[in-house]
């Protein structure tokens, strides 16, 4: 239940109206912006709130229970804080958000209205659609420690330990088809697959710094094409250079094999699986007691 000021609630109660909605984000690089969907730019507590990013929001809708209640934002990139590149570069993923009420003749009569996280966001050349989900959101996501088959750890990490100078790689684009694809020279020796969930960070062209996952990695008749998870923000282009780390699907069999790390594999590849509780014992198995694992 929301407590309203005394002297918003008259504001409210009166019969004309002076209210907009004000939108406080911060980013998890630390940076602050203020938004309004009023036609000149508002200070609050020290915070300009910029009127020129054309924000226009949905119905905010409040449910009980644990329900994710979610509400979508939406605007056009005309602001100088509101760039492509940056949420291409996903500066505003996960940003923490607050929505206020606020009278614009005086923002101090204001209440919030909603707390929460930009979730997922669509953008366009001139326009973008940011969901902004509530803080319920965060009882659904996977916390701590998670017993699996695959590995929890990062190739690479203090807990894996293996040591990535020797699984990376240079290279550079012999031809881009778009801005998922490509074919690339300097990774003829490597092995078929070795890159598939690795990583690619751009050293030059338009996606200079950029970082994104690989899909898929093939080799055939001398030629390495590489697939990308996600498009990048600029077009990939011949001559452009990067640097690839070797990819782990998290299985046991990968860590054990490829990058003789076993001893130190972060899942649990011999964890009872659904088929143990509907299994029964058959006539022609081994049934000696011995390990199922040899």
């Amino acid at each position: 239940m929301k407590t309203v000021p005394a002297s918003m609630q008259a504001s409210l109660d009166s019969r004309v109206t002076t209210h907009c909605r004000l939108w406080r984000v911060e980013r998890r690089d630390g940076a602050v912006f203020g938004f309004t969907d009023h036609d000149r730019a508002l200070m609050l507590e020290g915070l300009t709130f910029e009127a020129a990013a054309g924000f226009t929001a949905s119905a905010i809708e409040t449910s009980l229970g644990l329900a994710v209640d979610n509400l979508d934002v939406e605007g056009a990139l005309s602001s100088a804080t509101l760039t492509e590149d940056d949420i291409a570069r996903g500066l505003w993923d996960d940003a923490d958000i607050e929505i206020w009420l606020a009278d614009w003749s005086d923002t101090a009569n204001r209440v919030l209205l909603r707390k929460g996280n930009i979730g997922e966001i669509t953008r366009g050349p001139t326009a973008f659609l940011a969901e902004l989900r509530g803080l319920a959101h965060r009882l659904g996501q996977t916390c701590g420690r998670q017993f699996d088959r695959t590995c929890s750890w990062e190739l690479g990490d203090a807990r894996c330990t293996v040591a990535l100078a020797g699984w990376t790689a240079s290279g550079v684009v012999v031809t881009g088809f778009d801005l998922l694809s490509f074919t690339a020279s300097g990774l003829e020796g490597r092995e078929d697959g070795l890159f598939r969930h690795g990583l690619l960070t751009w050293t030059s062209g338009g996606n200079s710094g950029r970082r994104m996952e690989i899909k898929r990695h093939a080799r055939a008749q001398g030629t390495v094409t590489l697939d990308l998870t996600l498009p990048m923000a600029d077009h990939i282009r011949t001559g452009d250079s990067f640097t690839v780390q070797a990819g782990c699907d998290k299985s046991f069999a990968t860590c054990r094999t490829r990058f003789l790390n076993g001893a130190n594999f972060g899942g649990f590849p011999h964890i009872p699986g659904n088929q143990v509780t509907i299994g029964y014992a058959d006539k022609d198995d081994l049934n000696d007691g011995g390990s199922l694992f040899r």
